[in-house]
């Protein structure tokens, strides 16, 4: 068929095929309202291709699909699947599972998504492929998500997609925001009115045609139709009057379905409640209702069905059209005839569908195979599709506790598929049901859960404690784990008017219920941080010894329900660890946290946990990695979705002395100086004014950083404020926060502890010939401490201080030795403005010290350095690829720049430079 008009868009995807064909990847949006020509588009892009010798692949979405996980990744991938062994293991491992080719535990959506990402790129190795997505707004959700991530990650393979929806007003419009994108507009007079005269052999007269082109105001499909729905005579005549389309469209489909026979209008309604496309299943259910082959014939020639090796309709609006117009008892009709048609060995899931929706009323035997069908959908990460079921298992639940419990249950997996809303209307058809007491506190529970994920909501700490207390009686090992979730949002959020702190959390969590058992880690865990917060850090340290030592024997290859939910808890107890000065345990259990998330595939997860290590790596000096750990992070959160964490990119910036970025990232990532975020960032601004010598505003930050609820925060302002407060000249406040250091050193004991104490002690000791051996006492005894520890930008610090310390003294060789060191040691790190202050000292003791040359690698951008440093260490393209969810062509694309900027041409040079 001649595409009339759409010259410019032709000319668009004509330029993302040729660029593709150059393994230059490309993708396209194209939205319009239903009939409007976006299929006609694909089509005329498929024909493009297929000419240039492309491999072209086309998804179609469908309502009736919209409930089964992955569906439409389904017809993405299959015809692409001998390329499949190609794939790492964990990306396999997921697709399988997705498409239900093999068993295994939920994947990870995008982990699925990175598999898709490299089956598409191997298949492109091959030959150049575009893949076409139809009426994308009918995907399933997680296809949505899959086909999103893809075309944000598209990059240097030969690989095109196009994708086509109506204008998407929805949570899934937000996945293709800001992807290339046209929109279809009417045809313009002279194309609709060419067009019109094209689908009819009949003369119309001139008012006639004037009116049925306004009417169809350039809606290509409804011009299309006009025609198939009204007689020559009434064209002729006058006396058709069309109506606005895509209405009129969808009212051409269904009377032409309303004047075919009987059986053909039963075997299109089977097609359309069975999109699957597979004619073998069509004939066995039409066999049911003793409908014969020949009942095709008038739907074909009602141009309604095409039926070759699959089963396909003109457009989707005939599909919709039609289904709509059936009556409801029809409908159910024919889902029962598919049910009884389809294997329940080999395809239960869809068989409980179309059971579920082949009853009227109530069913208990067909609501319990949609549970069983959920739970199924649940281990292959189909949240949203276990939901749906789950929730037509609710409408079928006779017995009112039943129905009650179930939409509970649909609730829960609502949640988890991040649709909120949904979750709280299931919430409220559970509480108008019958429920138990432990029912009520678990409906109370997610309704705060939903509070704090979805606002971040002021009452979120105070719901939490309410749900705790009420599942205390009930489920005490649910209640400790609230009790834990509430102190978190506690922390996150902040104290702040009408809101309730973490002192009152903590206080309200005292009276938990004691464990059924004997303690597992989330227990001590909970105990030693109500202890920190009712108490006082330095009392609660035996707790909080006792605590992380339990997680330190926790092993992320580990299985079973105890296993995950200390997992759950391994960050929360590396902070606390943290807050007690243990940098040994702190580091071991955030290794162990990336470790767990990376094995269980769950990107989602994934970026908090690289940014947690990455704060500990930078007071380790080793700014290199954690800036790679930093910029992985936000890698994954821009292929996810997630709001990416600042706090790495606030401390890297901060030791390095930038102290305007550090003021910029504090602006656009925290709200307020309240929670644990604006503590990082004060702490940050301690940091990197103490290292300017802009003393007085450090200490001023250090003192509202060590308010902050975060421990972890509060203890390691302590030594920012000791610096700033001498410095400054507020003596008092250095005394205060010498004295909290020396308690919690005495507490705990770690050589971190007793090595940040012993400074703050230096640095209070007059400069006087009295307490001059005092003060070399403690100064060496800080550096003799910190170089037991982790933490060789403090160890630095140490130097730093006091070979400023004997400079004031006149011992310039002594300080000359303690200055050299730190100046070495922040020069490896990249901590510039403490490496400044060092060089300063030196040469005020009359030494020079040694320009350092800027490193070849600081050519490169942030990201290629971070490619260079992988492929240096000995990654292949393949497993850089993986990591940062690119192909192995694009990352063999950013080598040929890196490659270029410094002047080499291997991978062994790489490894030399760098």
């Amino acid at each position: 068929m001649h595409l009339f008009g759409r010259r410019s868009e032709r000319e668009t995807v004509d330029e993302i095929l040729a660029d593709a064909r150059a393994g230059r990847s490309g993708a396209l949006v194209v939205l319009g309202e239903a009939g409007i020509g976006k299929t006609a588009l694909l089509d005329h892009a498929a024909d493009v291709a297929a000419r240039a010798g492309f491999t072209v692949v086309r998804v179609v979405g469908n309502a009736s699909e919209q409930q089964l996980a992955f569906a439409g990744l389904h017809q993405l991938c299959a015809p692409l699947l001998e390329h499949v062994d190609a794939l790492p293991d964990p990306q396999r491992g997921a697709l399988d599972v997705a498409l239900g080719r093999g068993s295994g535990p939920p994947p990870d959506l995008f982990l699925v998504g990175l598999a898709t990402l490299s089956l598409l790129s191997e298949s492109a190795e091959q030959r150049p492929l575009l893949c076409l997505v139809d009426d994308a707004a009918l995907l399933d959700a997680a296809s949505t998500q899959v086909v999103a991530f893809v075309v944000r990650r598209l990059a240097a393979d030969r690989l095109a997609l196009i994708v086509a929806s109506r204008e998407l007003t929805d949570e899934r419009g937000s996945y293709l925001a800001g992807i290339r994108s046209v929109s279809l507009t009417g045809l313009g007079d002279a194309d609709a009115r060419a067009l019109l005269e094209s689908t009819v052999s009949t003369p119309i007269e001139d008012v006639l045609r004037d009116r049925v082109v306004a009417e169809a105001r350039g809606n290509p499909l409804a011009l299309l139709e006009l025609p198939r729905a009204t007689s020559a005579t009434q064209l002729a005549g006058g006396l058709a009057v069309p109506v606005t389309a895509p209405r009129r469209v969808e009212e051409a489909y269904r009377e032409r379905y309303a004047g075919l026979p009987q059986d053909t209008r039963h075997l299109l309604l089977i097609a359309t409640a069975e999109p699957t496309g597979d004619p073998a299943l069509l004939w066995a259910a039409a066999s049911h209702l003793g409908i014969r082959p020949d009942a095709a014939a008038a739907a074909e020639e009602a141009g309604l069905l095409e039926i070759g090796t699959t089963v396909r309709f003109p457009h989707p609006l005939a599909r919709s059209a039609i289904y709509g117009v059936a009556r409801p008892a029809d409908r159910r009709r024919v889902h029962d005839v598919l049910a009884r048609a389809l294997d329940a060995r080999t395809d239960p899931d869809r068989r409980a569908w179309h059971r579920a929706n082949a009853i009227l009323g109530t069913d208990e035997e067909v609501a319990v195979e949609s549970v069983a069908a959920a739970e199924r959908a649940i281990a292959r990460g189909g949240f949203a599709d276990a939901a749906a079921l789950l929730e037509r298992a609710t409408e079928l639940t006779p017995d009112p506790r039943a129905r009650a419990g179930r939409a509970l249950l649909a609730a829960q997996a609502m949640h988890e598929a991040g649709a909120p809303d949904e979750a709280t209307r299931l919430l409220a058809v559970a509480e108008a049901g019958t429920l138990d007491d432990l029912e009520r506190a678990r409906v109370r529970l997610y309704r705060a859960m939903i509070d704090f994920d979805t606002t971040s909501g002021d009452g979120a700490p105070a719901r939490l404690v309410d749900a705790a207390k009420m599942l205390a009686p009930l489920d005490p090992t649910r209640s400790r784990e609230a009790f834990l979730v509430a102190l978190n949002s506690a922390v996150v959020l902040g104290a702040a008017p009408g809101r309730m702190g973490v002192q009152e959390v903590a206080s309200a969590a005292e009276h938990a219920p004691a464990p059924l058992g004997p303690p597992e880690p989330a227990d001590l865990l909970l105990d030693a941080l109500v202890s920190a917060y009712t108490r006082g850090l330095a009392d609660a340290v035996p707790e909080i010894g006792r605590a992380v030592v339990t997680f330190r024997r926790y092993d992320p290859s580990g299985e079973g329900p105890l296993h995950e939910r200390t997992g759950r808890w391994l960050v929360l107890a590396a902070r606390t660890a943290g807050a007690v000065l243990d940098d040994e345990t702190t580091h071991s259990l955030l290794c162990r946290n990336v470790e767990r998330v990376r094995g269980s595939g769950s990107l989602t997860a994934l970026p908090p946990a690289l940014v947690h290590l990455a704060c500990v790596l930078v007071l380790t000096g080793d700014f290199a990695r954690s800036a790679d750990l930093a910029a992985e992070s936000r890698a994954v959160a821009r292929a996810t979705g997630v709001v990416p964490l600042a706090s790495a990119d606030l401390l890297l910036s901060a030791w390095r002395g930038q102290e305007d970025d550090v003021v910029r990232l504090s602006a656009t990532s925290v709200a307020d100086d309240a929670g644990a975020a604006g503590g990082v960032a004060q702490y940050a601004l301690a940091v990197s004014r103490n290292a300017s010598g802009d003393y007085a505003g450090a200490a001023d930050a250090a003192l509202r950083a060590s308010r902050s609820p975060e421990l972890f925060v509060r203890s390691l302002a302590l030594h920012e404020l000791v610096e700033g407060a001498v410095r400054g000249g507020r003596r008092s406040d250095a005394s205060s926060a010498s004295h909290e250091l020396t308690a919690l050193s005495s507490a705990c004991g770690t050589p971190l502890a007793r090595g940040l104490a012993a400074q703050a002690r230096a640095l209070l000791v007059d400069d006087d010939a009295a307490d001059a051996d005092a003060a070399e006492d403690h100064y060496r005894e800080a550096i003799d401490q910190l170089g037991a520890t982790r933490m060789a930008a403090h160890l630095a610090r140490a130097h730093l201080l006091h070979g400023e310390w004997l400079r004031r003294r006149g011992l310039r060789q002594a300080a000359r030795e303690q200055l050299r060191i730190a100046h070495e040691s922040f020069v490896a790190m990249g901590a510039e403005a403490f490496a400044e202050r060092a060089a300063r000292e030196l040469r005020a003791t009359g030494e020079h010290p040694r320009a350092h040359g800027v490193g070849a690698s600081t050519a490169l951008t942030d990201h290629e350095r971070h490619i260079a440093r992988l492929v240096a260490a000995g990654a292949t393209s393949r497993e850089v690829a993986a990591g940062l969810f690119l192909s192995p062509r694009t990352i063999e694309t950013h080598l040929r720049n890196i490659y270029r900027k410094l002047g080499i041409t291997s991978r062994r040079q790489l490894r030399e430079l760098l």
